[in-house]
Formats: structure tokens, C-alpha cells, sequence
């Protein structure tokens, strides 16, 4: 099991190898079979903290929050934690999570409120209205099935007031070499022309694969960043620094 790491955040807390994270827009090494499924739920995909279920897991931010007027920056991500449960994890649910005072987050997830944390921005996150699988075996082929099918799930909710931001956090796990198809989803239902959108990923061994420049053909009017985070799931618990670091050289630490 993971360690259990404290971590104090200043503001609201939440699949590149050696390293704790990687910049750049595509992995340094190539993915292995087992690794090309998506990468925190389905080369990382959620199984529950005990028997298999079809709910999602509940969480804090099961339900979007709201934007306030004084930013314009926005970190917007989808991430699938296995569990909510720190204690007795499988080594799927290990994977997929880090565990900060005894909350579990999924991996994108803390990556995500690291940024927030170092840009003071507003945050959103990707839920689809009918809730992925938690087993892991059943998301597994769900994601694979959704990216065959070019599916795009339904979103629970949009972005309200998405003029007022310019920058936007674009974060989401690896699945199957690709963003999963909810984040299709996101870019084709929003309309980021005029933005700079940032990317940033968890996997478990394919880095971005083609997901920037999937992002940028999506959104071709906006300014799609190729300086984006990446961080293997193996060393995510261990990224804070690194991501103070990819924040700043941006120009974007608070």
C-alpha cells in the first residue's frame, strides 16, 4: 500500500518513471501492454473498497464547485479514485489514489489541487451523468468499449461563466493511450477559443501519449499549452514540489 503521506495545503486540498513528474507533451519511454489501458482507472481503474459495485464512489466534489468572478484561471480534470477507503486497499485501488490525512483522492485529482494550490485558481470537476463502474475489470472494458464506439458520455454539469477565465488546467488519467471519452465530451460541449488551455495527466506508463494534440484539434482557436505536467502513478504521492515548480516556470504561481 502506498504510504500515507500528511500534507498540509494552504487552500481547498485534494498515470515520467523515475522522476516524481515530467514537462513536455509526451512520455520519455514507451508504454508496455499492460500499461496502455487508462491509467487511473483502467491501466489504474476503480474497483470499490470492498465488493464490486456499478455506483461511483462519492465524494467531496461529487457535484461541481462553483467559480467565483475574481479569477481567470480555471483547473478543470476528471479523475476515477478506486476507493474511499485509506485502510486495507487492493493494489488496483493503491494505485489509482493518494492518501493525504486519511482522505483518499484519486490521482488527478491531487495533482489538480496542487494547482489550485499554487495558482489560487477556481476548480471544476468532470463527472459524467451516468457514473462509470467501480470494478475494475468492468471499467476496464467500459473504457475500452467507449473509445471503440467514439462514445461521448453525457456531462452532469458545465461550466457556468466560462468567459471570465483565460487559462484553463485541462487534467485527466491515461486511458487506453488516450484521454477517456468524457473528456471528448468536455472540449466538444465548451468553446475555449481565446483560452490557453494547460494539460496535465496522471498514467501508468504512456505519459500524454497523443492527448495534446488531441486537445488541440478539438479546440483549434485556443492556445493549447505543449509545456504540460505528467506524472506516473507510481510517484504521484511524491509530486508537490515538482508541480510548484511546473506552475512557476509557467508564470503562473500565485
Amino acid at each position: 500500500m502506498k504510504k500515507i503521506i500528511t500534507f498540509f495545503m494552504s487552500a481547498v486540498m485534494i498515470f515520467s518513471l523515475a522522476a516524481c513528474g515530467s514537462n513536455g507533451g509526451s512520455s520519455t519511454s514507451q508504454p508496455s501492454p499492460s500499461t496502455t489501458q487508462p491509467s487511473e482507472s483502467v491501466s489504474q481503474a476503480p474497483a470499490p473498497s470492498s465488493e464490486p459495485s456499478a455506483e461511483s464512489i462519492p465524494s467531496s466534489e461529487s457535484t461541481p464547485e462553483p467559480v467565483s468572478e475574481s479569477k481567470n484561471t480555471l483547473v478543470v480534470y476528471f479523475s476515477m479514485p478506486e476507493t474511499t477507503d485509506p485502510n486495507n486497499m487492493t493494489q488496483d485501488e493503491d494505485q489509482s489514489v493518494v492518501v493525504i490525512d486519511g482522505k483518499v483522492l484519486g490521482n488527478t485529482q491531487y495533482v489538480a489541487q496542487l494547482i489550485q494550490e499554487n495558482t489560487d485558481a477556481d476548480i471544476f470537476r468532470i463527472e459524467p451523468k451516468t457514473p462509470y463502474p467501480t470494478d475494475h475489470d468492468t471499467l476496464v472494458d467500459l473504457a475500452k468499449q467507449e473509445q471503440n464506439d467514439a462514445a461521448r458520455p453525457e456531462l452532469a454539469a458545465n461550466v457556468d461563466n466560462l468567459e471570465q477565465y483565460d487559462v484553463i488546467f485541462l487534467g485527466y488519467p491515461n486511458w487506453w493511450g488516450d484521454m477517456p471519452m468524457v473528456l471528448y465530451s468536455f472540449l466538444e460541449s465548451h468553446d475555449l477559443s481565446g483560452k490557453t488551455i494547460i494539460p496535465f495527466n496522471t498514467h501508468g506508463g504512456s505519459g500524454f501519449s497523443d492527448s495534446i494534440n488531441t486537445i488541440a484539434k478539438l479546440q483549434p482557436n485556443a492556445t493549447v499549452n505543449k509545456d504540460g505536467f505528467t506524472v506516473s502513478r507510481n510517484t504521484v504521492e511524491d509530486c508537490a514540489d515538482d508541480v510548484a515548480a511546473w506552475v512557476d516556470g509557467l508564470g503562473y504561481a500565485k
